[in-house]
């Protein structure tokens, strides 16, 4: 399909066996980049797993299939900028997304299958939560439909810019979005407002209980 189209394809959710299937009976969940060529330029294995229990309504143990991922790849040079891999259930820890800014990202792509009520609450607001503290551009691919007889997928396809606002979607059903990467867009923004250069990581995990006294 790259080959025959002259584009490069971003996939997630894939199962792989990887080298210790024989042993662990586990795969990995991998998002994998194809290069026009066809080539697999970069391949990300998701290392957050999504174990939730929502009383009545969901119920998922990624951890019983999945082993995790070891590492978190390197933003990849693309012709639409430097693309940062990431999946699903990963969009809910932001210290994925800002290590791929320290990195140089500049595009963070989340292919994802959220359910319905975790989709309908949290799925647009943390992807634009994403775009605005890394100041990158997220593509957040969905599945949507009926999986099977306990999962549907909530889908809402979207494109977010770096200062948050959403700039493509799909609704419900089957869709397909178009949105404009504007890298000079991106950069003006992180002149402005240069919260990169401002972090404090000598500060941050140093919060500590030494400073409580105990109560007699």
């Amino acid at each position: 399909l790259p080959r025959d189209c002259g584009v490069w394809l971003s996939l997630g959710g894939f199962h792989e066996r990887g080298r210790d299937w024989p042993t662990t009976q586990r795969i990995y969940n991998c998002h994998a980049l194809l290069d026009p060529a066809g080539h697999l330029v970069a391949a990300y294995r998701k290392t957050h797993l999504c174990d939730v229990e929502l009383e009545g309504r969901v119920t998922m143990k990624e951890s019983s299939f999945t082993n995790p991922g070891t590492e978190i790849v390197p933003p990849v040079s693309t012709p639409a900028g430097k693309l940062g891999l990431s999946i699903c259930y990963d969009l809910r820890f932001p210290e994925i997304s800002l290590a791929l800014r320290r990195a140089g990202a500049e595009i963070l792509t989340y292919p994802s299958a959220f359910t319905v009520p975790t989709g309908s609450a949290h799925w647009e607001v943390l992807l634009r939560a994403r775009a605005i503290e890394s100041q990158c551009y997220v593509v957040a691919a969905a599945q949507t439909g009926k999986n099977h007889e306990r999962r549907t997928s909530y889908g809402h396809a979207l494109v977010v810019d770096p200062w948050g606002a959403v700039v493509a979607q799909c609704r419900e059903g089957p869709g397909l979005c178009y949105a404009e990467i504007d890298l000079d867009y991106l950069h003006r923004i992180r002149r402005e407002i240069p919260v990169h250069g401002h972090r404090r990581p000598d500060l941050y995990g140093t919060v500590a209980a030494a400073g409580l006294a105990a109560v007699p």
